[in-house]
């Protein structure tokens, strides 16, 4: 197997900044507007530029608050969340439909998810995602399936896995890694499974975008190493490094999904990756940053290429810190992907950490009501960037400090 040539197409991180520079476990952490092309990906929307929010599933993050068998309950408080995207004049959600090798539609190729009845596998006598589609679409808000490719489980015993689950029925596929369980990209047969489990939904509903958040190969956990040895002497090919491999794993998963997508014309597809490609100080390419967490080196993910080869309709960099933050100044960042951006066709989009405001264990920067709102009209500046989506949508709703109002107030009149 040779490397995939540069035109063939188009949370818990690591090292000395562990904790300043993670995501949290269900973030991604789109695109909308009144145009219809494959860029923006929607007919719906009140604005041009991106207004979002991302409803987290894996854990019960946003929604359903909590697993179980009743349905009007979930469904009310679906509506709900709908309900304030609109009110606080967003245009677009991204809802995570596949959080942990499942699904939250009935799909022929995985399970239902544990987070809707409690039970994985267990039916809930309804369609969540159909439901989803339709609800946001009354709204005129864009409904964006949002998928994790390999995260199996936030637990490593396969045992726990309905019996009919994929990773029991092939073994080999799954990777224990850090406590919990992974696919492993490194096999064709996996890569290809995955995407036909992510393009069911694409072909069965109206959806406007397929979004991937930033897990790839997972993040490093300090003392282990994720297990592909047996994948890399098999499918390794000419390749002598295995981090150029691995990338080139994650680069096939993409390309796949593009390929079929050009089927969807009107279907967006765009990734959210962790917001530092890699440091200039490893690559003099890269941004003036010191994070622990490089998505090049460290999740194998080189979004920077998929963003200047064109892959991708969108690009939605999770720019989870505040304007000053020294390892990874915010001013800093947004600069940087508006430059790789640039003559691309490919749309800019900021992740911003609407979970941060307000959170006793933040700096200083996140009690201030004005934070996020300076984080747009900073973005203003910069031709690139189309917009910005707020992760997540309880902290959306529930308007700590009113940070999100003073948002809508200044930017979204």
């Amino acid at each position: 197997m040779g490397r995939i040539t540069r035109r063939a197409f188009a949370a818990v991180a690591a090292g000395a900044l562990t904790g300043a520079l993670s995501t949290a476990s269900g973030a991604p952490a789109a695109a909308t507007g009144t145009d219809t092309t494959a860029a923006t990906g929607t007919r719906r929307g009140r604005s041009t530029s991106m207004r979002g929010m991302w409803v987290a599933t894996v854990e019960n993050i946003d929604w359903p608050k909590a697993s179980g068998p009743d349905a009007d309950t979930h469904r009310r408080e679906l509506r709900e969340l709908l309900d304030t995207a609109a009110q606080r004049r967003l245009n677009a959600v991204f809802l995570q439909v596949r959080p942990a090798a499942d699904a939250l539609w009935p799909s022929p190729h995985e399970p239902w998810s544990k987070y809707l009845t409690g039970t994985q596998g267990q039916d809930p006598g309804w369609d969540p995602l159909g439901y989803a589609v339709e609800e946001a679409h009354a709204r005129g808000l864009a409904l964006h399936a949002w998928f994790n490719p390999y995260r199996v489980a936030n637990h490593a015993d396969r045992s726990r896995l309905v019996a009919t689950h994929p990773a029991r029925r092939n073994p080999d596929w799954a990777v224990p890694y850090g406590g919990k369980l992974y696919y492993n990209p490194g096999l064709p047969e996996v890569r290809e499974f995955v995407l036909d489990a992510m393009y069911h939904a694409v072909e069965n509903y109206d959806v406007d975008g397929v979004h991937w958040d930033d897990y790839f190969y997972p993040y490093p956990v300090a003392g282990q190493q994720f297990d592909d040895n047996h994948a890399f002497r098999e499918h390794g090919g000419d390749f002598t490094s295995r981090a150029d491999w691995r990338r080139d794993n994650v680069d096939r998963l993409v390309l796949g999904m593009r390929d079929r997508l050009r089927a969807h014309e009107k279907v967006s597809f765009g990734v959210s990756p962790f917001a530092v490609w890699r440091n200039r100080s490893t690559d003099p390419a890269g941004s003036r940053t010191s994070a622990g967490v490089q998505t090049y080196d460290d999740l194998y993910a080189d979004t920077r290429k998929w963003v200047r080869e064109g892959w991708l309709d969108y690009i939605l960099p999770q720019v989870y810190w505040h304007m000053g933050f020294r390892a990874a100044d915010y001013r800093e960042l947004v600069p940087w992907w508006n430059e790789v951006a640039k003559g691309t066709g490919v749309k800019l989009y900021i992740g911003e950490a609407a979970y941060k405001v307000a959170d006793p264990a933040q700096p200083d920067a996140w009690h201030d009501p004005a934070e996020l709102s300076r984080h747009l009209t900073f973005c203003r500046d910069h031709r690139q960037v189309r917009g910005n989506v707020f992760f997540s949508a309880k902290h959306v709703a529930a308007d700590p400090i009113g940070a999100i109002s003073q948002v809508v107030r200044d930017h979204y009149r």
